[in-house]
């Protein structure tokens, strides 16, 4: 009961930073988006921004394998990189391939699926693709 009371609490402070983060962009202040994104990256999901912008998916994949975030975690970092499609065409290339790697670890690993999380998958093939 503890664990998921800290898990609970660690994912909304992230849904703190992601609201503050959407309001930034909003306002226009896109590197100052663009610095919290990256620190809330490596201090909330230890996920360092080499790998989260490497070419290579087969890194990110590992880095998702070997981190095994608890599925909370998972599905708060899902929207974090949702929400940072539609930057710009070059962001979304790099994103896309990931967030679907999410979703798909979500489903296969923690057999959890949301509906939300299917229309997602399905509006970020046009990025893939």
């Amino acid at each position: 009961m503890y664990r998921r009371d800290l898990i609970t609490a660690e994912i909304q402070k992230l849904a703190q930073v992601l609201a503050r983060i959407m309001g930034l962009k909003l306002e226009g202040k896109l590197a100052e988006a663009s610095i919290i994104f990256d620190e809330t990256m490596l201090s909330g999901f230890q996920l360092p921004k080499e790998i989260l912008e490497s070419e290579d998916l087969t890194v990110f994949e590992k880095w998702l394998k070997k981190d095994n975030l608890p599925p909370e975690k998972l599905d708060s970092l899902s929207e974090f990189l949702y929400y940072e499609l539609g930057i710009s065409e070059e962001r979304n290339l790099m994103i896309a391939p990931k967030l679907n790697l999410v979703y798909e670890y979500l489903s296969d690993q923690h057999k959890i699926v949301h509906l939300v999380n299917l229309h997602r998958q399905k509006t970020i093939q046009q990025y893939i693709s």
